[in-house]
């Protein structure tokens, strides 16, 4: 039984722990946060992190979109830093729990704080907190007086090695935890063979867990999990103590659903994870598919966006796999919801729904078959295929008012200036179904090959549309064939494509160049300031009277060894860094770094 004295110091470490690794100790009190202050949060350096902003009452994170050094400037003056360093993209620090207060920023640098800047409007964003923005700033010369300067001081390491000393010594445990397993086998009797193993814990502990039920009246627990699961629960249950384990992938998927039947979040989001790293091992997709619909049941939200992730940026591979009649009707939804779906074109998400609701069949009702049509982006179907829709699928007869309401929006927005179209009360430009996917059929897309792994050998680029191919050897001049240049090894592409996707600036071009910068000296000759290597760049010079009411919202994917997409990225003013200081950013693992660039332009309408 726990004495008066373990039940104090238990209660003590337990509530230094909770609270250690959240709260800031100031050495001096200063005032509480004003409207409009800034700060930068979850890096240990007091000069860099995620920028927050404090408005109404709470602080909140500021989107990535637009940043540059003229807003990054503002914010460490404003912290009262010499300068700004550099601009942090895509670093994770830590989980950020409040809104994304800013978006679309643009400041001159000389302004005296971030929310003098121009911006859209507090609150008002489509960006995610993956997409919050960091700063590092200056530090030299300094002006900040001890008065300004916080002290962080985190005891959660020494409290957690407290806190597993008493779990390993069981000390004044008060709560039996009985673990047992059915092995396969039977015994003489024939009931079921099981292997028991017990756990005492502290009961003050594991109360904050209600599912182990450990309220005042009961002392113990019996839980049943699998064989190969069992090895783990003492360190699941250490980990309740002191918030550190080693996972290995043998254990993340025991440990993931140890930590969703308990309820313990932030280790099943984290287990969660890991599963990312595996996606791209099962080209037939049973495993992706699965494990959305395990993700599904033990309600982590965070493997269930990764799973949707990875099946949208591969998405063509996926309907010709065998797992594409597997997957629900909902699981279809919620992909065809999303705006990063990786396909050669509109149609060709059409045909892929058709065919997959003509291999269901029967099972899908008429209420889910009009659902999943609903989510196709019409207007962005090419509209020579448009004239063919009647003709050419099966579906049409059963869905006729269906496919004439959306292909009346279609021929409307493919024949009209934008402008006039909001004198159509169904019209709404905010509408997905005015927005663009990412489209990789010509003459959206342009591919190059280049590795990063031999940087001696010549480059060859990908070139499936014939267009131009130039290689840059740092001197200024185009050569029509690859030699071997210790120099450079810059591979570029032009291509041209209509201002916009809607068949009214059909003959209206604009003029692209795609670039992979390889060194330092490439950058230099174009002016550029690279941080890290390789550079994908996608710029143009043409300006049009028709861009000013089209944005264009251009993206990187790269393509693992022809095999899968492994990352998809915005480029920041015409660039797309694929390692952000030398750390990678991809978000699914690719051997030897062996890309293919696809640049994709996405134009839409503001």
């Amino acid at each position: 039984m726990l004495t008066h004295r373990n039940l104090r110091a238990l209660w003590l470490l337990l509530l230094l722990h909770d609270c250690g690794s959240a709260l800031n100790f100031n050495l001096f009190r200063n005032p509480g946060p004003k409207e409009g202050d800034v700060r930068l949060f979850g890096a240990q350096s007091f000069s860099e992190g995620r920028v927050e902003v404090y408005h109404e009452g709470k602080w909140g994170t500021v989107c990535d979109d637009g940043w540059d050094m003229a807003e990054a400037q503002v914010v460490c003056r404003q912290l009262h830093f010499p300068g700004a360093k550099s601009v942090v993209f895509g670093k994770d620090y830590g989980e950020a729990s409040g809104p994304v207060w800013l978006d679309d920023m643009s400041c001159k640098g000389t302004e005296n704080q971030l929310s003098a800047c121009d911006f859209k409007n507090w609150g008002v964003t489509d960006c995610s907190h993956k997409e919050d923005v960091g700063v590092i700033c200056e530090t030299t010369n300094t002006t900040e007086t001890m008065a300004d300067s916080t002290h962080s001081l985190d005891h959660s390491l020494s409290l957690s090695d407290d806190l597993g000393q008493i779990f390993d010594s069981a000390v004044g445990c008060d709560f039996l935890i009985s673990v047992q397993s059915v092995t396969g086998n039977r015994q003489e009797d024939g009931t079921p063979e099981k292997v028991e193993t017990s756990i005492c814990a502290h009961k003050m502990i594991l109360s904050r867990f209600p599912s182990f039920n450990a309220s005042e009246g009961t002392t113990s627990i019996t839980v049943s999990i699998s064989q190969t699961c069992q090895p783990h629960f003492t360190s699941f249950i250490r980990y309740i103590y002191t918030r550190k384990m080693d996972v290995t992938f043998s254990s993340a998927q025991c440990l993931h659903w140890m930590a969703s039947r308990f309820g313990v979040k932030q280790l099943m989001e984290d287990t969660g994870r890991l599963f990312s790293k595996i996606l791209p091992e099962d080209p037939l997709f049973h495993t992706q598919v699965s494990l959305y619909g395990y993700a599904k049941e033990t309600g982590d939200l965070v493997l269930q966006e990764n799973c949707l992730q990875y099946l949208a940026w591969n998405y063509q591979n996926l309907t010709r796999s065998p797992a594409w009649t597997s997957i629900t009707a909902e699981f279809l939804g919620a992909l065809l919801a999303r705006s990063d779906l990786v396909v050669p074109d509109e149609y060709f998400v059409l045909q892929s729904v058709q065919s997959w609701i003509t291999a269901k069949g029967n099972s899908t009702s008429l209420k889910n078959q009009v659902e999943l049509l609903s989510l196709i982006r019409f207007p962005m179907i090419p509209v020579e295929k448009l004239y063919e829709l009647e003709s050419n699928t099966s579906l049409y007869n059963a869905h006729m008012n269906m496919y004439r309401e959306n292909m009346l929006k279609a021929f409307q927005f493919n024949v009209l200036l934008f402008s006039n179209l909001p004198s159509n009360p169904k019209f709404n430009k905010e509408d997905d179904n005015y927005q663009p996917r990412i489209y990789i059929a010509e003459p959206w897309s342009i591919a190059i090959t280049s590795s990063k792994k031999k940087q001696s050998d010549p480059v060859r680029t990908h070139n499936p549309y014939n267009r131009r191919t130039h290689y840059d050897y740092g001197y200024g001049q185009y050569y029509p064939y690859p030699t071997a240049s210790p120099h450079s090894q810059t591979v570029s592409q032009t291509f041209n494509t209509p201002v916009h996707n809607s068949l009214i600036f059909k003959d209206n071009k604009i003029r692209w160049e795609a670039n992979v910068l390889m060194n330092q000296r490439d950058c230099s000759n174009r002016g550029l300031k690279c941080e890290s290597l390789p550079v994908a760049r996608l710029s143009t010079q043409d300006r049009t009277r028709q861009q000013s009411k089209v944005l264009f919202r251009n993206q990187l994917l790269l393509m693992c060894q022809g095999k899968y997409i492994c990352q998809v990225q915005d480029f920041k003013v015409n660039l797309a860094h694929i390692t952000v200081n030398g750390t990678h950013v991809v978000a699914y693992p690719c051997p030897e770094d062996q890309y293919t660039y696809h640049f994709v332009v996405r134009p839409e309408y503001v």
